[in-house]
């Protein structure tokens, strides 16, 4: 199970994300000026990241264990699973309710389900 970010996180994540491998003493100056953030604040959200098996801090380089589109995945997936009981129709119908698809969006679609069906 992947813990989600808080916001102030997924800001961080983003920069690492952006600039991996980065040094640490690097990521404390781009945090302090880009978000004002003093050493310690940065070491405190970088040790909640770590903490939550997003990124690692190896010999001062911080680098990721996911990718953002990793992350981000299997937040979607654990979202899913969690709030549709893992029913991807529920979803897609909670999603959609009340709007309509183009036909292209349908055409993806279903070449989605036929690539990704168990058939296969």
């Amino acid at each position: 199970m992947i813990h989600k970010m808080t916001e102030s996180e997924e800001i961080l994540a983003d920069i690492i994300w952006n600039h991996e491998p980065i040094g640490s003493g690097t990521l404390v100056k781009i945090c302090a000026d880009e978000l004002q953030w003093k050493k310690s604040t940065t070491y405190t959200m970088l040790k909640k990241v770590i903490d939550k098996g997003i990124f690692t801090n190896e010999d001062s380089k911080v680098f990721s264990i996911l990718s953002k589109e990793e992350y981000y995945a299997k937040q979607s997936i654990q979202f899913v699973e969690e709030t549709f009981s893992g029913s991807l129709p529920k979803f897609f119908t909670a999603f959609i309710s009340g709007k309509k698809i183009s036909k292209k969006q349908a055409e993806e679609l279903k070449k989605l389900i036929d690539e990704y069906g168990e058939d296969k």
